[in-house]
């Protein structure tokens, strides 16, 4: 669905979020709540209160983009949190397991591999 580069981020708040906010509402809690520039053509990922919508926001090429999807049957399966956060950083696999309604935390993921005689970051 998404081919994403490594240098884009993936920001998903750990709160509920209401969704009728439009661009405009989200905008504000990227800027505010996490200060974060919403112009940097990362994507900032909202889940409703039930856990069945979720709203993925990003400016690409002089306008912002917003993707809804609301699952017919189920929630969505976010990952684990640090207590206090306000937001978690996914990847493109990450974010593409989330839209698809598979549970980020039951999925393992093998090290990556490094060359011998490196330390791994």
């Amino acid at each position: 669905m998404f081919a994403l580069p490594a240098s884009v981020r993936v920001v998903l708040a750990v709160e509920p979020v209401d969704m009728r906010k439009s661009i405009d509402g989200l905008m504000a809690l990227v800027r505010g709540a996490w200060g974060e520039d919403v112009y940097s053509g990362h994507l900032f990922a909202f889940v409703s209160r039930r856990g069945d919508r979720i709203k993925v926001l990003t400016w690409s090429r002089g306008g912002f983009v917003l993707l809804y999807k609301r699952l017919e049957a189920g929630r969505f399966r976010l990952p684990p949190v640090d207590a206090g956060a306000q937001a978690v950083t996914l990847d493109a696999t990450q974010l593409a397991m989330l839209l698809d309604g598979i549970d980020v935390a039951q999925v393992r993921r093998q090290p990556a591999w490094t060359p011998p005689g490196r330390t791994g970051t």
